[in-house]
């Protein structure tokens, strides 16, 4: 996730040179990078799959995105944190409970 806010006039080019210079990461990596405008109200999410790269957009007509607690600025978000996020569902206690993992046995 990048945290300071961004320019959402910033497309493709634009996102992926702030994914490399600021996070210093491959946008190609096949992560999903999430950008957010300085009011919290405009959501862009950029994801590279096979072929090219994908830009999803989400304005809010009413409120604005929470980041999940405890988040800092190179936060790496779970898929389920970033859904709560989009769907504007805040989590004051969050309890993970575990799971099967096949890499970890």
């Amino acid at each position: 996730m990048y945290q300071p806010a961004c320019d959402m006039h910033k497309s493709f080019d634009s996102l992926c040179g702030l994914i490399r210079q600021e996070l210093g990461c491959d946008p190609c990596n096949g992560s999903v990078y999430v950008f957010l405008n300085r009011r919290r109200t405009h959501m862009k999410l950029l994801h590279w799959e096979t072929g090219g790269f994908v830009l999803y957009y989400k304005r809010l007509e009413q409120g604005c995105f929470q980041l999940p607690h405890q988040r800092n600025a190179e936060s790496i978000l779970q898929w389920s944190e970033w859904v709560l996020m989009a769907e504007g569902i805040v989590v004051k206690k969050q309890i993970q409970k575990p799971r099967y993992n096949l890499q970890a046995s």
